[in-house]
């Protein structure tokens, strides 16, 4: 029988805001723009240990709920991705989802995660 998936319940909440480099930066314009591009809850960016980046929107269907940042990992991982850099959620929310979390450190145990608001502004940085 095959095994189901667990939901991470543990939603991370943000510390103080990190200071961004450009990099990480330019990852919370990708991040804008995917989610507004299609009017999402979220948009997530991430950047992969050859400096590629992935920009995702969350995806909300009858038969597939995915956040932005599992779509964003998920498609740095079918591009070959075994690390991440650095990752970037844009959202409404003050927290970080667990299921993104979870992704993101799937890949790296020390990503900084940042959680922006809708406007662009770094509301945190989730280390752990």
């Amino acid at each position: 029988m095959p095994e189901t998936p667990v939901e991470p319940a543990a939603r991370p909440t943000p510390s103080d805001p990190a200071e961004l480099s450009a990099e990480d930066g330019k990852l919370v314009v990708l991040a804008r723009g995917a989610r507004a591009r299609v009017g999402a809850v979220e948009g997530a960016a991430v950047r992969d240990q050859d400096g590629r980046t992935y920009a995702a929107a969350s995806v909300a269907l009858p038969s597939l709920t995915v956040t932005a940042l599992q779509l964003a990992v998920a498609s740095a991982v079918a591009a070959g991705a075994s690390r991440l850099e650095a990752a970037v959620v844009v959202t409404e929310a003050s927290t970080l989802d667990g299921a993104g979390h979870a992704a993101v450190r799937d890949l790296s145990a020390d990503a900084p995660i940042h959680v922006a608001a809708p406007d662009g502004a770094v509301l945190g940085t989730v280390i752990e």
